[in-house]
C-alpha cells in the first residue's frame, strides 16, 4: 500500500509542478524571424502578399504533397482564404485569411487551426527596403493560449520557429532565382 501512496504522491508533484509552471508561464507568444532578399521592395511585397505562393516556400505545405488546399476570394487582397487539410499531424486541418494590408508594407493575416490543436493566431509579414536592391522581410507570429496549454509557449521557438525561418530562407531562393 505504501508504494501506491508514494506513486501518487509523485504524480500529483509532477501534475502540481506542470501546472505551477503554466501559472508562471505567459499566455501570449510572440515569435519574429527575418531575413534579407536581394531583390527590390515592391518585387518582394508583391510576391509576399500572394498567399497561393506559399505553394513555393511553406515547409507545412511542402510537408504533404497530398495535401489538400481551396482558395477563396481574390488572391493579394483583403478576404481571401486559403483553407488546408493534411492528414499529416504536423500539418493538420486550418485556415488563414487575409485581414489586412497595407500596400507594399505588410501583410496580416489570421490563422485558424483546428488539428491537431484548435486556436487562432495572427501573422504579420513586413518589408523594408534596404537599399534600391535589397529588403529585409520580418515575419512575426502571435497568438495566446489558455492556461494549462499555455506551457506550450515555452517551446514554441523549437515547434514553430525554426520552420518560419526556413520558410523565409526558401522564399529568397525562389526570388532570387
Amino acid at each position: 500500500m505504501s508504494v501506491l501512496i508514494t506513486i501518487g504522491l509523485v504524480l500529483a508533484g509532477i501534475i502540481a509542478l506542470f501546472l505551477i509552471v503554466a501559472l508562471l508561464t505567459k499566455k501570449e507568444c510572440r515569435l519574429e524571424k527575418q531575413i534579407v532578399i536581394n531583390k527590390p521592395k515592391q518585387e518582394v511585397f508583391n510576391y509576399v502578399k500572394l498567399i497561393r505562393n506559399q505553394e513555393q516556400y511553406s515547409v507545412w505545405v511542402m510537408k504533404d504533397p497530398n495535401i489538400k488546399i481551396v482558395y477563396t476570394g481574390t488572391d493579394g487582397t483583403v478576404g481571401f482564404i486559403s483553407s488546408w487539410e493534411s492528414k499529416d499531424k504536423n500539418v493538420g486541418i486550418g485556415a488563414q485569411e487575409i485581414i489586412k494590408i497595407n500596400e507594399g508594407e505588410s501583410v496580416n493575416m489570421e490563422i485558424r487551426f483546428k488539428k491537431p490543436f484548435e486556436g487562432t493566431n495572427w501573422a504579420t509579414t513586413t518589408v523594408t527596403a534596404i537599399n534600391g536592391s535589397q529588403t529585409s522581410v520580418s515575419n512575426v507570429f502571435t497568438g495566446k493560449s489558455k492556461f494549462p496549454m499555455n506551457i506550450m509557449n515555452l517551446f514554441m521557438e523549437k515547434l514553430v520557429g525554426k520552420d518560419m525561418q526556413q520558410n523565409l530562407v526558401n522564399m529568397k531562393q525562389q526570388l532570387e532565382k
